[in-house]
């Protein structure tokens, strides 16, 4: 990495690849040249699955043509906060970019992760995927 190149940890589970974070990362590339890593935290219901394997596998493509260039990815501890204490233990990260879930169904938002990444001293920009406006439950009864 250049000495002047900027090192941007995205960190991102479900939301690896939906468009808000896409265009996040789209714009921080445009802002100027940086590294990105993608760290996927194991999800903390089943620690020994391949979701956190097929959520890299997904992401990082799209994470690419974002960013304009090849995306690290690393697999972490299920604890968010965590996973990136122990990535900037071992690389140095000059800024976070967390996408979660929508406030609604975000067990990051509820366990405060953008405030706690925060508090290791790294800029922390958050991007929560949008909610859907339509009603699972309406669609499923539409059916029947």
């Amino acid at each position: 990495m250049a000495e002047d190149e900027r090192h941007v940890l995205v960190v991102a589970h479900r939301t690896a690849a939906t468009p808000l974070l896409l265009d996040a990362v789209r714009r921080r590339a445009q802002v100027g040249w940086c590294k990105v890593t993608l760290l996927v935290p194991k999800p903390y219901w089943d620690r020994y699955t391949e979701e956190a394997e097929l959520v890299v596998e997904l992401a990082v493509p799209l994470l690419e043509e974002a960013a304009g260039r090849r995306v690290e990815a690393v697999i972490g501890n299920s604890d968010p906060v965590e996973a990136v204490r122990e990535l900037v233990a071992a690389k140095a990260v000059n800024e976070v970019i967390v996408s979660t879930l929508p406030q609604r169904v975000s067990r990051w938002l509820r366990r405060d992760v953008p405030s706690r990444l925060q508090a290791l001293g790294l800029p922390v920009t958050v991007v929560t995927a949008e909610q859907s406006s339509r009603s699972l439950l309406a669609d499923v009864n539409a059916e029947r």
